[in-house]
């Protein structure tokens, strides 16, 4: 696929307003599920409304302090509102938190022409007290293997033609590939520090208003690891086999321990 296509509709992504939809029965991501927030407790809203519509992104929780996300969700963080605890973005909500950024870091050597390095860091004003609906995820400095079996979430567009964000949380179930299967279908832009998802056997994976979502891997069925941030997806839409494109967590958790000043393994 030719990079400059690929990365116009990247930007789609980051760069337009995107409204919130009116869920109707049926809608969901690509192939995914409603959630309710206490699944998946470090899933962040990161948005700015605006005349024209809202800037969205999703992060992940990584420490009482720290959001994890993508890169060229961070730009400007200083002006966006991040909501935890609660799989709605517009109901009241009693285990909710809304709150304000004291500061942003974007991995210096990102490139937003080839969106290496595609991660980026959001610290909260305040630090926030676990509950049973916001918690941090783990972090891991082991490669992930392929072909295994990973989850998403997000609010983003649930199908090409059907533009907007759903109000509830979704989450979806995905596989690695191996970096040369990926290669095969966007080119030789596809660099060891990204990798690609798909469904298994169907159409799935993330969509338009998905940046910056977590990529989770279980392990042992009782831990759970952000191994990626959402990068990218095909130029050819949404619903198609294409892959999903992630920026890989482990080869910056060096980065993230020295801006944080947390030390993860």
């Amino acid at each position: 696929m030719n990079l400059v296509v690929l990365v116009s509709c990247l930007l789609i992504l980051c760069n337009q307003p995107v409204r919130i939809q009116a869920r109707s029965k049926g809608n969901r991501i690509i192939s995914g599920h409603d959630t309710q927030i206490r699944n998946y407790p470090y899933t962040a809203a990161i948005y700015k409304k605006t005349s024209g519509g809202t800037f969205f992104c999703t992060g992940a929780l990584i420490s009482n302090q720290w959001l994890a996300t993508a890169g060229q969700c961070v730009t400007d963080a200083t002006k966006f509102t991040i909501r935890l605890g609660s799989e709605s973005l517009t109901r009241d909500d009693p285990n909710a938190l809304d709150l304000v950024t004291k500061e942003y870091v974007l991995h210096p050597d990102f490139d937003p022409v080839t969106l290496e390095n595609d991660v980026g860091l959001i610290k909260l004003r305040q630090t926030v007290t676990f509950t049973d609906y916001i918690k941090p995820l783990n972090l891991t400095s082991e490669f992930i293997k392929d072909y295994r079996s990973v989850q998403t979430v997000g609010w983003g567009q649930i199908s090409d033609d059907q533009a907007g964000l759903v109000d509830i949380l979704q989450y979806v179930y995905l596989l690695t590939m191996k970096n040369e299967e990926c290669k095969n279908i966007y080119g030789p832009q596809i660099t060891d520090n990204m990798m690609c998802v798909q469904g298994d056997n169907r159409i799935a994976g993330t969509c338009r208003g998905d940046l910056g979502s977590p990529l989770i891997l279980m392990d042992n069925n009782i831990v759970y690891y952000l191994v990626g941030v959402s990068s990218w997806i095909s130029a050819n839409g949404c619903e198609t086999y294409d892959p999903s494109g992630f920026t890989r967590i482990a080869p910056y958790l060096s980065w993230i321990n020295n801006v944080t000043s947390n030390v993860f393994t």
